[in-house]
């Protein structure tokens, strides 16, 4: 092949441009050193943002951090609350049974309360009437005078104290019926009592009808004889009279003619005695108890049949017997139980003044 040189391209003819002004080309000169400052202020701006994001992460982050901290410290706090509110309302619960059994007990208190508690002029009429019921059992019942002044005078002590006028009408009343008991014959009844007492303890010394010996008249000769005074000299012819004296006197001792005071006088076996005895020293002790009881009844009952059977089956001639009929005689002849006053009007008008006061 032949290597022949190809043709030159024809080159288009170059325009010539025309020349630029002065004030374009120093604009086009101020272009990349504005372009510079432009990218340096872009530059610093991202580099000033970017630091200032920096800082805000990282701030961001530590408050983060504390906040989990704080999370995790309120956690604990709110354990504990949750712990310690569960220990308030287990011990709420306690107090609220607590209080409810208290309140339990104060609802039985008040009712209690109410029901014993009274006023003060309540209970002082309630004494008082309580004292002048005793003053009235004992004179109805048992006849104690004693007693029954004692009752009363407490009575009378409580109102004074009081010291309230409304209570005088009852000061009258209970003083007219402590004069009236106090001007009331009392029997002495410690004094009565030990008459009885002397009494059963001279029983059994007592001699029975039974028992009684013919007196003695050899010894009242003798001792008339001795009485006289002894002459100097005895005639020796008066020998025979005293030999007829000495049969004589032994002659009235065969038979001897006595007056009987009872036309059928009481014989007991020797055996029988000792029960007489005890039964007469057992009503001479009811007789005691009557009297003390104020048993007016009774205590004449006992005297009069203690006193009958001293009479009937014991010697009369002694003197203890008879200073023992004497005092039973005269113990069954006493009233030992006067005829008491009546405090029904006091006691009356005690309760009436209750009822007015309600």
């Amino acid at each position: 092949m032949d290597n022949k040189p190809s043709a030159a391209p024809a080159v288009p003819p170059v325009e010539t441009a025309p020349a630029p002004d002065q004030p374009a080309l120093r604009r086009r000169s101020l272009l990349p050193l504005v372009a510079a400052v432009l990218a340096a202020l872009l530059l610093w701006q991202w580099f000033d943002t970017h630091t200032r994001i920096e800082g805000l992460r990282q701030d961001f982050a530590k408050r983060l951090a504390d906040n989990d901290i704080m999370v995790r410290e309120s956690r604990a706090l709110a354990k504990q609350n949750q712990e310690l509110a569960a220990a308030l309302q287990a011990r709420v619960a306690l107090l609220e049974a607590d209080s409810a059994s208290a309140q339990s007990q104060q609802v039985a208190l008040e009712s209690m309360y109410q029901e014993l508690s009274r006023t003060r002029d309540e209970r002082l009429l309630a004494e008082v009437e309580q004292s002048i019921t005793i003053a009235v059992q004992q004179l109805q019942l048992a006849g104690n005078v004693e007693a029954a002044l004692i009752a009363l005078n407490g009575a009378d002590a409580r109102l004074a104290k009081a010291a309230q006028p409304q209570f005088l009408p009852l000061r009258k009343l209970i003083a007219h019926d402590i004069a009236n008991l106090t001007a009331l014959p009392v029997a002495d009844i410690s004094g009565l009592a030990l008459k009885i007492e002397s009494i059963v303890a001279q029983v059994d010394s007592f001699p029975m009808a039974f028992e009684q010996r013919p007196k003695n008249e050899s010894a009242k000769m003798q001792n008339a004889q001795a009485a006289k005074p002894a002459k100097a000299v005895v005639k020796q012819d008066a020998w025979w009279q005293a030999l007829l004296n000495d049969l004589w006197a032994e002659v009235r001792q065969l038979i001897r003619v006595e007056r009987v005071d009872h036309a059928d006088p009481g014989l007991l076996p020797p055996t029988q005695a000792y029960f007489l005895r005890e039964n007469i020293k057992l009503r001479l002790v009811n007789a005691r108890l009557a009297l003390l009881a104020r048993d007016a009844r009774s205590f004449r009952e006992d005297t009069r049949q203690v006193a009958e059977w001293l009479d009937r089956y014991f010697d009369t001639q002694s003197r203890p017997v008879q200073s023992a009929i004497a005092t039973l005689k005269g113990l069954s002849a006493l009233n030992v139980v006067q005829q008491a006053p009546s405090l029904n009007e006091t006691l009356a008008a005690v309760r009436n003044f209750k009822l007015g006061r309600k």
